[in-house]
């Protein structure tokens, strides 16, 4: 089965076309382009378009388009239900209906974090676990649980956002979200840059502090450790609420060095119980092809129970 891919982030949009058979999926003639998100929904809109259509022409004989975006997406209809001023008036574009009408193509559409976990639980790093808490960590930070191959959607199509779980080193910071003492603020990749600075660092570039975190550079293995504490708080409290077979964790700051990593696996086993503290926590295995791949799986079978009721 031939599907076209679309990735819609805040800074690109990735175009491919995937090849859904036995193993691993391929994908082919992949294409990258700027999102343009300060231009408005309606602007991007044109470009997933275009882009679309792109792989189109070259895989005239594909069955449909499987789409991965920011934002919270309404899985029956692909509509986008909200977005945040990263992508300005993207909430309320009718996607799915627009790429049908423009492509003449079925179209299934799905949050973009949902879909690098759908990737990694179905493919990657998850394809021999029965249920996985996939959490993707870089400039942002937010999850999915998966179950048997498919995603815990929630009443508002918000479940997974693990980025905005409380969390003790983050009490009373503001959130970009309005609320304050969410993990994302002290774990995700500008957060550690602003507390390398605030340590004294001169740089506010991730794989830069990571060097000099791995270097013996105090202040940049103190940042880390922060991060890695925090996010091992919150892992270690979702794992005793979900119980899964095992934690993925994706994105830039998943590939810090031993000093983030360690933290995390401290505090993560100081708040797991016992039945879950053995829970394996993997690195995801497809990096930046998840989400193609896991829009193309959402396509063939839907990521979400309620789809199917």
């Amino acid at each position: 089965m031939k599907i076209i891919a679309i990735d819609i982030g805040g800074t690109k949009i990735a175009s491919a076309l995937v090849t859904l058979a036995e193993g691993v999926p391929s994908i082919e003639y992949q294409e990258n382009i700027p999102t343009e998100a300060k231009a408005g929904g309606a602007h991007v809109l044109e470009r997933v378009i275009a882009a679309a259509k792109r792989v189109q022409a070259l895989a005239p004989d594909a069955e449909g388009i499987g789409v991965s975006t920011a934002g919270v997406v309404d899985p029956r209809n692909g509509d986008i239900v909200y977005a945040n001023e990263i992508m300005p008036g993207w909430c309320g574009t009718h996607l799915g209906a627009e790429l049908a009408d423009a492509c003449g193509l079925r179209v299934g559409v799905l949050n973009d974090v949902h879909a690098h976990a759908l990737g990694e639980a179905r493919h990657g790093a998850g394809r021999n676990a029965a249920s996985c808490l996939c959490v993707a960590v870089g400039t942002g930070m937010s999850g999915a649980f998966v179950d048997h191959g498919f995603i815990l959607l929630g009443a508002h199509g918000v479940a997974g956002h693990i980025g905005h779980v409380g969390c003790t080193l983050a009490a009373g910071l503001p959130c970009t979200c309005g609320a304050t003492g969410h993990v994302e603020t002290v774990a995700a990749g500008p957060a550690i840059a602003a507390e390398y600075i605030r340590l004294g660092g001169d740089s506010e570039d991730g794989a830069e502090i990571n060097r000099r975190a791995l270097a013996g550079d105090e202040a940049a293995i103190a940042a880390q450790a922060r991060a890695g504490l925090a996010l091992g708080e919150v892992l270690g409290s979702m794992a005793n609420t979900f119980d899964p077979e095992a934690i993925i964790l994706s994105g830039s700051v998943a590939n810090c060095g031993h000093h983030w990593s360690d933290a995390l696996r401290t505090a993560y086993a100081a708040l797991a119980m016992k039945p879950v503290a053995e829970t394996p926590i993997l690195s995801g295995e497809l990096g930046g092809d998840a989400p193609l791949i896991g829009a193309a799986e959402h396509f063939k079978a839907p990521a979400y129970r309620e789809l199917l009721a």
